[in-house]
């Protein structure tokens, strides 16, 4: 446990953001793909620049998807629809390259029931999952607030309530902490696209009231709490027309915003064989009971895996000196209560439906809905651990 005042800042951005929207075709092709066969395997990555969509990858399925109708209605939804705009969902122009998935990893993941061979994992690694008690979602509050931010905005910019925003932009919040105990927000960097005609002065009211405010706490804002909102005074070329988008270029926007380690694999365009996204997803829960149970205050639990093995091949935690019991404990109680294995985390998470755009838009961690946030496992790890 860290003491003393320290500051800590976390970014995300919005769903218009260039590499969210590469995240976001990917994961929107993966979805099409699971509602015709929930055994696909797909590896999917997508770049978006200008008027250009390219998609290429490993995808194995009895399902088939006219990509680009998949990547044009993704590109609407999100709203790049003006006609004007070098990208817009009318007329980018989509390239494909997809291949089926290499024979020579099929082999390794396949289950083969005639051997008592289990579904092994996709590729070795290792993934992270961290909860902490900072928030009601216990995530770690600068990415939290981040987060809630991007996600005002585009609310209000699907409802017009604040017509003149536009899909894409970002947002970062620095918490000041003591003791490793969140105390106000110091800081607040948001830059959102906008329509040319709007005065900045006016804009930027606007979203402290309309998207900051509604987004942060009261009792977290102070007189003294500094915002820096479209500083340079000018946004409105964004999005792919501006930067070329990427799948899997946000990674730690995704998870908890640099406050935990991360394994360096990306989630979207991915199905759950791939445990670069089943086994974060896993580690999360795993966090998430630990800290629900009370057995730490703040959590990092490793999974490492081999290609084609099922079991992890090692489980670590990182209790920062929080933990009520010793990690060596908690370590043992997620070996006795969690299976870590691929078919496991498949079925206890529902991972073959079609459930993964939504990830890709608002964020993967800290949505109560999601079946890996379930608290189900907290009251059987307090009492076993007599805590």
């Amino acid at each position: 446990m860290r003491t003393g005042r320290r500051l800590f800042s976390s970014e995300a951005v919005c769903m218009g953001h260039p590499d969210k929207v590469a995240d976001q075709c990917s994961d929107a092709i993966l979805d099409e793909l699971l509602r015709q066969d929930e055994n696909s395997r797909v590896a999917c990555e997508v770049m978006v620049k200008n008027g250009l969509a390219i998609v290429a990858g490993e995808i194995t399925t009895e399902g088939y998807v006219e990509i680009p109708v998949v990547i044009k209605q993704t590109i609407k939804e999100i709203g790049y629809i003006d006609p004007t705009n070098p990208f817009n969902c009318v007329s980018v122009g989509v390239l494909s390259c997809i291949e089926p998935q290499s024979p020579d990893i099929a082999v390794g993941v396949d289950a083969n029931k005639s051997k008592k061979k289990d579904l092994g994992a996709g590729d070795q690694g290792m993934m992270f999952g961290y909860a902490c008690r900072e928030t009601d979602e216990l995530m770690p509050m600068p990415i939290t607030m981040a987060r809630r931010i991007v996600n005002r905005a585009a609310e209000v910019r699907q409802k017009s309530i604040l017509k003149f925003l536009r899909p894409d932009g970002k947002a970062q919040v620095t918490v000041e902490y003591e003791d490793d105990r969140p105390l106000r927000v110091h800081t607040v960097v948001c830059s959102l696209q906008h329509a040319p005609e709007i005065n900045i002065e006016n804009l930027r009211e606007a979203v402290r009231e309309e998207v900051i405010r509604k987004s942060i706490p009261e009792n977290l804002l102070d007189k003294k709490t500094i915002y820096h909102i479209n500083p340079t005074g000018r946004f409105v070329v964004g999005g792919p027309q501006a930067d070329c988008g990427l799948t899997g270029r946000k990674i730690i926007v995704d998870t908890y915003g640099g406050m935990g380690t991360h394994g360096g694999g990306s989630f979207s365009g991915k199905d759950a064989t791939k445990v670069d996204r089943s086994a974060s997803y896993a580690a999360r829960h795993a966090a998430k009971q630990v800290v629900a149970a009370g057995l730490a205050d703040r959590i990092e639990v490793q999974l490492a895996y081999a290609i084609g093995v099922s079991q992890p091949v090692s489980i670590a935690v990182n209790t920062f000196g929080t933990g009520k019991v010793s990690e060596r404990v908690i370590v043992e109680l997620l070996q006795k209560h969690f299976d870590f294995a691929p078919s496991a985390m498949i079925r206890n998470f529902s991972l073959r439906k079609p459930v993964f755009l939504e990830t890709a838009r608002y964020g993967h961690f800290g949505r109560e809905h999601y079946t890996w946030e379930k608290r189900d496992k907290a009251e059987a790890l307090r009492k076993e651990a007599g805590v």
